[in-house]
């Protein structure tokens, strides 16, 4: 039993310590274009997003920009001014 608290904590330390960046307003954690299949080199991988168009990739990372921009303005800081 003392070996199942033992892994817990470990893992609930690994996801505490990934989402640091989201916790302290950075970027989300996201994958590379492409994939897995693009990282290990396989012939006839086909990338899902872009369809092995680079330019395709960087629209798509513009519209995801915009959209991250657009949720931006669309919010605002609550702080307690001294």
């Amino acid at each position: 039993m003392a070996t199942f608290f033992i892994v817990f904590a470990v893992f609930m330390l690994v996801i505490v310590a990934s989402s640091v960046g989201v916790i302290m307003g950075r970027k989300p954690i996201k994958g590379s274009c492409g994939g897995v299949g693009a990282a290990l080199g396989e012939k006839d991988y086909l990338c899902p997003v872009c369809g092995d168009d680079p330019n395709l990739c960087e629209k798509e990372q513009e519209a995801e920009a915009a959209k991250l921009a657009a949720a931006e303005q669309l919010s605002y800081e609550v702080t307690a001014k001294k």
